[in-house]
């Protein structure tokens, strides 16, 4: 069942990885198999690097929209505005086109 909570508006209102706008209970469990102990962890980070260790630790190459979340959930984090991650979709390919 979806949660009607609504996401946090900034990152300085996110408590747990599912505030974090995109976020589900899936990508939470992605984030703390990175070793993520708190959303705020992700501030900094490297959303290509991520992924790749995402891929590395499942062994599975994962869909690049995973990345667009990535990049999304960094830039949010980073004190962006909270985006779709299909707004990252444009960026990560012509960063990364060959994924």
């Amino acid at each position: 069942m979806p949660s009607t909570m609504p996401k946090a508006p900034h990152a300085d209102a996110v408590r747990a990885f599912t505030d974090i706008p995109n976020v589900g209970k899936a990508m939470a469990r992605d984030f703390e198999q990175l070793g993520f102990t708190s959303p705020q962890q992700l501030a900094g980070q490297d959303a290509f690097a991520l992924y790749r260790r995402l891929c590395a630790l499942s062994a599975t190459r994962q869909d690049p929209c995973v990345l667009d979340t990535y990049l999304a959930v960094v830039d949010f984090m980073n004190g962006g505005a909270p985006k779709p991650w299909w707004a990252f979709t444009e960026d990560r390919k012509r960063r990364y086109p060959t994924l």
